[in-house]
């Protein structure tokens, strides 16, 4: 766009507006570059109404004219608010009211969201374009959600009483949330209360996550609007999500404190406070993992179960001693014991312990789940006494093989991330070498055309192939170690055995490469060849040798691993026989089974060794 037509356009100067079209008017036709608005669009913006008025009335096309997001000059107008410019062009073209701009967003749209409520009202309540909301029906989402989210409460009203079934509606762009739900999400009050009076059972409508409005406003600390909810509708606050969490999960899950203490003291929990999710940990478990001293300290104080079970077996005083390491875990130790918490281990051995050990994530109805009560044992003396020695042996034997098979995993885990650095470094180092070789070729170049002197020989095609190979090979694993980063074991197992497999290929190309570039270099004279052969014995014997060891190792590992599973195997079958048909040995075989379900096989490779190292 000319500089002078621009600067007369932000002046709003119509006077030298006209006189340019008068010399020229095709200038009306110039648009800025990049953003490809015009003059009619910019002249909307600004509130340039008697610029606007003049443009339209000499050149009414321009009223539909689109920038470079398909935007018009009404979209414009109507997201800075200028309601006189809006009537003006919705008079000259009311059909341009229905055109939607790159993002499918109506000009009615972009009014709600920057919450112009005058032209809200002039749109929906004119005669040309009342039907303007029809737009949005097969939308999930609407002028309704974008008002809400940015807390246009009068815009919010307004829009109600033209579509209140726009209420209903899930924006599947942001995981199937309601209006009501990004209204409690934000900490909109007063739209929260407009929308609730709209339909009170808007307060039970779930995300595609199941989280009611309630557990968003839980999830974000927002007190007053939890208030709101919950003095329309208490139903809310019984469902869950589909991970099976309650009200009090999410609130010690984002820990927030203070919604904690508002819904424990406000609510009957007592169905709440045990309640166990689909991984079957209570609030106390989720405070526990995050070590949240003041919410355990209240949630002991207000009777919370302390010896239930998760889906792993483990109390709440389990998950504390996992990382007692920690001085925030030691400081959470005697209080939990002080309200009387035990280890798994320490538990009576009765028939809710074997349940709790093989239950599913969900037994029926979520809200039929009850935890587990303990009662002391009704058996013989005498044959309590046999089954706890049997026990006492038998976790004597366990704590033992735990604690040194835990070191070696330990070991292990470090070794591998060393590894990944290692093989990262010299992944760097193959790419560089064969870069510099890729662009300084052995024989050097023709200063006259910059082609390389020994182009035409057959070993220097053969350098030039094997050195790219190497070199993006090297480039393909820096990206993958880069990219990819694992937190568990058996993922970390996974993308060291594909990387280093691949660091193998790389370093034999870049070797055939280095072969290949020395037999271009080198004079051959007739019958004088064995300088060659010897290149080719010693570089390719190192090479093939080394692999070739490897490759022993790792067949030798490969049959530690399926000897020490059979092994395993038969000890499995072997125990079954012998131990007592007690509860407890029940308990326990089930708890390892459970346990050596869950190992990863990387785990197999430490059991199994005892070289001190293993390859992958």
């Amino acid at each position: 766009m000319d500089r002078r037509v621009n600067e007369a356009v932000l002046r709003g100067d119509v006077e030298a507006i006209q006189k340019f079209i008068e010399e020229d008017s095709n200038i009306v036709k110039q648009s800025i570059e990049g953003s490809l608005n015009t003059i009619l669009h910019l002249a909307a913006r600004l509130g340039h109404v008697e610029l606007v008025r003049e443009i339209v009335k000499l050149f009414p096309e321009m009223v539909s004219a689109e920038n470079r997001d398909q935007e018009t000059p009404l979209h414009e107008a109507c997201r800075e608010g200028r309601v006189e410019i809006v009537r003006i062009l919705v008079e000259n073209d009311p059909s341009i009211a229905y055109k939607t701009n790159l993002w499918d967003k109506s000009v009615l749209y972009v009014a709600c969201e920057r919450g112009r409520i005058e032209v809200v009202k002039y749109l929906l309540h004119n005669n040309n374009i009342h039907m303007l909301l029809m737009l949005e029906v097969d939308m999930s989402t609407t002028s309704l959600h974008a008002a809400a989210s940015s807390g246009h409460t009068e815009v919010v009203k307004e829009l109600a009483k033209v579509r209140p079934d726009f209420a209903w509606k899930k924006d599947e762009l942001m995981n199937g949330c309601s209006p009501l739900h990004i209204a409690c999400s934000k900490g909109h009050l007063d739209i929260t209360r407009e929308l609730l009076k709209l339909d009170m059972d808007l307060s039970g409508l779930q995300d595609n996550e199941g989280r009611t409005p309630l557990h968003w406003a839980v999830i974000k600390g927002r007190v007053n609007i939890i208030a709101e909810i919950l003095s329309v509708s208490l139903e809310s606050s019984k469902m869950t999500t589909k991970h099976g969490e309650t009200i009090l999960h999410l609130a010690v899950k984002n820990n927030h404190f203070e919604v904690l203490k508002f819904l424990m003291e406000s609510l009957d929990v007592s169905n709440l406070m045990n309640f166990q999710d689909t991984d079957g940990n209570t609030i106390l478990h989720l405070a526990t993992v995050r070590k949240l001293n003041t919410m355990i300290i209240y949630l002991l104080k207000f009777g919370v179960e302390v010896n239930a079970l998760n889906q792993k077996g483990y109390t709440t005083l389990d998950v504390v001693e996992a990382d007692a390491s920690k001085s925030g875990a030691l400081a959470i130790i005697p209080a939990l014991l002080d309200a009387g918490a035990k280890r798994c281990d320490q538990l009576p051995p009765i028939f809710q312990d074997i349940q709790q050990v093989v239950a599913s994530p969900i037994l029926g109805s979520s809200w039929q789940r009850k935890t587990t009560s303990f009662h002391s044992p009704s058996s013989s003396s005498q044959h309590s006494y046999h089954n706890n020695n049997y026990y006492h042996q038998r976790k004597h034997n366990n704590n033992n093989y735990r604690g040194t098979r835990t070191k070696k995993i330990k070991l292990q885990s470090e070794g591998l991330r060393n590894a990944r650095k290692t093989i990262t470094i010299v992944a760097v180092l193959i790419a560089t070498v064969t870069f510099a070789a890729g662009i300084n070729p052995p024989g050097g170049f023709n200063q006259g055309n910059g082609k390389a002197l020994l182009g035409k020989k057959p070993a220097f095609k053969v350098f030039l192939v094997c050195n790219i190979v190497a070199l993006f090979l090297s480039l393909g694993i820096v990206n993958v170690l880069v990219s990819v980063i694992p937190f568990k074991r058996r993922t970390m197992m996974k993308l060291m055995v594909a990387t280093h497999k691949v660091m193998w290929i790389a370093t034999l190309f870049m070797a055939s490469a280095y072969i290949a570039a020395i037999w271009s270099i080198l004079p051959q004279v007739k019958g004088d060849y064995w300088v060659l052969s010897e290149v080719v014995i010693i570089g390719g014997g190192c090479t093939m040798a080394v692999f070739l060891s490897l490759g022993i190792l790792l067949v030798r590992q490969c049959k530690r691993k399926s000897d020490w599973r059979k092994k395993r195997e038969e000890h499995h079958k072997k125990m079954k026989e012998e131990s007592p048909k007690s509860n407890t040995s029940r308990v326990e075989d089930m708890k390892v089974v459970k346990r050596e379900s869950h190992e990863d096989g990387s785990n197999s490779d430490v059991d199994s060794s005892d070289q001190g190292y293993h390859l992958y």
